[in-house]
């Protein structure tokens, strides 16, 4: 068994049954992502894309959450300052190369080198583009940004408890990590809308009962690591075919999608609206919105 982490934000651990835990480890902060975190996620993925050794992928949050989203000081200095960073692409990354991520040159609005995502869609989208399955073990919250990680996983097992939410119209913008893309197949597309317009939150029992979780367990890493156990021991080159048979039905729609994300995102961001979300949201009182001019 070996480790490895990102900035000792996420952790790579390595199992000898070829089972890989990859663990974000920003406890303090329930594992809300700002831009270290955002690179770190990508290099933990990105480095295990070419690995043969690697026959299945566990994510999981340390702490009381898996994840509760994008850190709520990036939407404070959103609000405040009109910061676009996020949503504004800039230079392109190579997610493979440490250095490339390293610092504060890569945000989470860079172009990954593939140029069908940024750096925030990637996290979520790198799981899928995995060889190998994907179980995210799921506890506390999943809100936001947080949701979209899980949904880019093969199979989703979480605490009947959790708190899962595509919350992003809360805050005056839409999902742009690849959320609404992964979520097809899984829940009807009007209940898919009815998630996304209204940003609600619910438990895992209910998304249980509408397809966004597999399945329900007290212990969620526990029950994904036996379940990553059965798996590891098929044979390791059919469960890569299986992924590749699944993968590759949508890889072209996929493409699209994230380039009408970016489009879409950049059109919403720090518009006198979506501002006003944001700051009705952090000081705790009713959004005066104004009509659409178009």
């Amino acid at each position: 068994m070996g480790s490895d982490g990102a900035a000792g934000l996420v952790a790579v651990e390595r199992h000898d049954s070829g089972v890989v835990e990859v663990r974000l480890c920003r406890a303090d902060k329930r594992n809300a992502l700002d831009a270290a975190m955002f690179r770190a996620l990508a290099r933990a993925g990105a480095s295990l894309l070419d690995d043969r050794r690697v026959r299945i992928i566990v994510l999981s949050g340390e702490g009381a959450s898996f994840c509760a989203g994008l850190d709520l000081a990036a939407f404070a200095t959103l609000g405040a300052h009109g910061s676009a960073e996020r949503f504004d692409p800039g230079a392109t990354t190579d997610a493979s190369n440490d250095d490339s991520l390293d610092g504060d040159t890569a945000g989470p609005g860079t172009l990954v080198v593939d140029g069908d995502t940024h750096v925030a869609q990637y996290v979520c989208r790198v799981w899928r583009l995995a060889p190998v399955p994907v179980i995210a073990a799921v506890h506390g919250h999943a809100l936001g940004a947080g949701l979209q990680i899980a949904l880019g996983a093969d199979v989703r097992i979480a605490h009947p408890d959790t708190q899962l939410s595509l919350r992003e119209v809360h805050w005056g913008i839409i999902p742009d990590m690849a959320g609404t893309f992964h979520m097809q197949g899984l829940v009807r597309d009007d209940v898919a809308r009815e998630l996304v317009y209204t940003a609600r939150i619910l438990d895992a029992r209910e998304g249980e009962r509408i397809g966004l979780v597999t399945r329900l367990a007290d212990d969620p890493r526990a029950a994904a690591l036996e379940l990553a156990a059965q798996i590891a021991g098929r044979n390791p080159d059919a469960v890569r075919a299986a992924k590749l048979l699944f993968a590759g039905a949508s890889a072209e729609a996929a493409s699209r999608h994230m380039a009408r994300e970016r489009e879409l995102i950049a059109s919403l961001v720090n518009t006198p609206n979506q501002r006003e979300a944001v700051m009705a949201s952090l000081e705790k009182r009713p959004a005066r919105f104004v009509d659409p001019v178009r």
